[in-house]
This record gives C-alpha cells, structure tokens and sequence, in this order.
C-alpha cells in the first residue's frame, strides 16, 4: 500500500513538472508573438497568440490568465488586419475577416471588437459598392448596398447609393424608394435632387416618344423635389403639345424665372408671348415681345407682333 502512495506521488510530482514546463513554453510563444505584433508583423504575431492559447489551454487552472490574455488581444490583431486590408482595397478579403472578427470577438467576449468589425462590414460594403458604380456595374453595386442597408438601416449615405446604384438599372421607383429613405435619415438635400432628375430623365423620354400627358406628370413630379428648371421646360413643351396653352404659359414662365439666362430663354419668352396673343391676352403678349426685341434672331418678328397689337 505504501508503494502504491508513493507511485502516485510520483506520477503527480512529474504531471506538475510537466504543467510547468508546458505554460513555460506557452508563456514563451505568447512573447514571440508580441515581438512579432511590435515589429509589424501581424500574421505571424496572431499565428503565435493562437498557439500560445492552445498551449496554455492545455496547462489548466495554471494556464487560465495566459489565456485570458490571448483571447484579449486576439480578436484586435485579427481586426487590425482586416482594416489593412480595406486601406489595400482588398475588400472582399476584408469583409471575409471582419466576419471572423465578429464571430472570434463574440467567442472571446470581446464586445468592442465584435462592435467595431460589424460597423466596418456596412462601411466596407458601402465603398466597394463606390467602386462598382464608378465602372457602372450597377446590379454589383445594388446588391452590396441592398446587403449593406439591411445591416444598417438607418444610413442616409448607403440608401443613397442604393437609389443611384438602382437609377443605373433603369429601376426608377424602387430608386426612389431608396431616395426617398436616404432623405429620411439626414441625406434629404441630394436624395431629393437625385429624385427630381430621375423623374426629369422620365419626362423628357416621355416627351419624345410623344407621350405627352405622362410627360407633363413626370415634369411636374420632378419639380415637387427641387428648382428644376428643365422640368418646366419639357412640362410647357409638352403642355403646348397637348394643346393646353394656360398650362404651357404657365410652365414656361416658371422656367423663364427658374433660369432667365437660359440660351433659349428668349425663344421661349416669345412663344409665351405668342401664346398670349392668341389667347386674346395683349398686355401680356405686349408684356413678353418687348423681352426678345433685341434678340438678333428674334427682335424684327418681335417688333412686327408690337405693332400688331397697337
């Protein structure tokens, strides 16, 4: 019996040797790693952290606090390296490791780091999305920002670049739906205008495929959002068009008043005019001939229709 307890004494002599001996070499890698992490070398610092935690692991109770402080600085490595990778432009692989920081982060109990990762992945997807568009893949774009929105809904800028991702689909409502939600959350200056050209860009396709009412009911949707001169232009033309001359007056003053510098404010100045004339209206008529009388293309016609009407 008493050579049986000393055998057990001796197998728990040596296991404690051997704990010891292991949680030295643990603690050994752990500092290779930080020479690593100091020298820049991120890849090898967190490969080091990782095998130190596992050494450590298998040390038990003597092991814990190295491992507590891998599973610190482990999450925080893996995130340094996911936003080296976003400043390379590397996004894919980026969002790829902001995936595993989140999950590492979560696993470790690092709420901060988990917090941080998951407000890069919108941001990241946001800028790549940047990137599509500028080599007009507009479906790429679409979806990364359709994936992006739904992770931060509240973004003014992501909705933005969702209505323009899907503008260059040809997706004209569910553009302005993405709009109109960018103007929701902050972005309502550039959302509204964004708006008004989707539905200018509507008017004037309208206009010349001949179909005037839907014209006149673009034109005057994409004025609801903002001064857009041209949407007062294509309503009166189209309103002329339809044969209704008080609403093309009326939408061709607006543009004169919206841009009175236009190229082509004196040419509609004297259609307003004409329009008048015939509408029995002389004083208006005089009103707006007497605006082109020094146009030198048309001034004489101008002049002739004045003395007409005295």
């Amino acid at each position: 019996m008493k050579k049986i307890l000393l055998t057990l004494a001796a197998v728990v002599l040596s296991a404690g040797l051997l704990s010891a001996q292991d949680l030295s070499q643990a603690t050994e890698t752990a500092k290779m790693a930080n020479e690593s992490l100091v020298a820049g070398n991120k890849a090898l610092a967190l490969t080091g952290f990782q095998e130190a935690l596992a050494q450590a692991a298998a040390c038990g109770a003597d092991g814990e606090e190295l491992v507590a402080t891998c599973k610190g600085v482990i999450p925080n490595i893996m995130l340094s390296i996911a936003k080296d990778l976003i400043k390379e432009d590397k996004f894919d692989e980026a969002l790829t490791q902001l995936d595993a920081v989140v999950a590492k982060a979560k696993e470790y109990g690092d709420a901060d780091a988990a917090e941080e990762a998951a407000t890069l992945i919108p941001q990241t997807m946001l800028v790549k999305a940047g990137d599509l568009l500028k080599v007009k893949d507009f479906a790429g774009a679409a979806d990364l920002c359709q994936k992006a929105l739904a992770l931060d809904p509240d973004s003014g800028i992501i909705a933005l670049r969702l209505g323009q991702a899907l503008s260059g689909t040809g997706k004209v409502e569910e553009a302005v739906a993405a709009f109109e939600t960018a103007a929701k959350n902050g972005q309502e200056e550039m959302a509204n205008k964004q708006i008004s050209n989707l539905y200018l860009k509507k008017a004037a396709a309208a206009l010349k495929g001949a179909k005037y009412a839907d014209a006149v009911a673009a034109a005057t949707k994409a004025a609801e959002f903002g001064d857009n001169a041209q949407a007062f232009l294509v309503a009166g033309q189209a309103s002329q068009k339809l044969g209704k001359n008080n609403d093309a007056i009326k939408h061709f003053e607006k543009y004169l008043e919206a841009a009175p510098k236009a190229k082509n404010a004196n040419a509609i100045a004297f259609t307003v005019a004409a329009l008048y004339q015939k509408a029995g209206n002389k004083a208006k008529a005089a009103e707006f001939y007497k605006k082109v009388v020094g146009d030198p293309q048309l001034g004489a016609q101008a002049k002739q229709q004045l003395d007409a009407l005295k």
